[in-house]
């Protein structure tokens, strides 16, 4: 087997290992914050942080287009200049846990994308939300690392390998998201 089937052959093993009935809850949740007019904040690293952008995209736009209820969505990835003034002023690992702290109320929603499980800005976020009121899903590879432990719900996306984990990451996000937009019900 070349590289190539093998990668799609493991990438395959991961999805099937995903729990679906965690996913099924993950809709839930976020159809009740779009429901009840909360807020959902989408946070991540590197890959994650692109993942959180299109995700974000896709729920604001996608599945909220033409829609009496609408989603209301954050990414915490993408204001560049608060990002980088909390990261040289303070340090990186709390530029997701300040934007929290100006914008979250309890019961908003933060999914919180993490391959290792263990990025500090994300493990804050995450342990800052918690204490707030705020509903916490994370999205983790290889064995949910520390975001997987503190999150009240947690999809994992069992692999040791960061490029499956971020294809499985954006397979999920796709399918929460493409669930609202098919009108698929919850």
């Amino acid at each position: 087997m070349n590289y190539f089937e093998t990668y799609r052959e493991l990438l395959q093993q991961t999805l099937a290992g995903l729990d679906l009935e965690v996913v099924q809850r993950a809709s839930e949740w976020l159809r009740e914050a779009r429901d009840e007019g909360k807020h959902v904040f989408v946070c991540g690293n590197g890959g994650s942080a692109f993942t959180a952008s299109h995700f974000a995209t896709d729920l604001v736009k996608g599945a909220s287009y033409q829609q009496d209820t609408r989603f209301r969505v954050l990414p915490l990835t993408d204001s560049m200049g608060t990002i980088t003034a909390y990261a040289n002023d303070v340090g990186y690992h709390v530029v997701f846990e300040e934007q929290l702290k100006n914008f979250a109320e309890p019961g908003d929603l933060l999914v919180a994308i993490s391959g290792s499980g263990n990025s500090p800005n994300v493990v804050r976020a995450v342990e800052w939300a918690n204490e707030a009121g705020c509903r916490t899903l994370g999205l983790t590879g290889r064995d949910g690392g520390r975001v997987g432990a503190l999150v009240q719900l947690n999809i994992l996306a069992a692999d040791p390998h960061m490029g499956r984990i971020e294809d499985v990451h954006m397979f999920i996000c796709h399918m929460l998201a493409y669930g609202f937009m098919d009108h698929v019900p919850a």
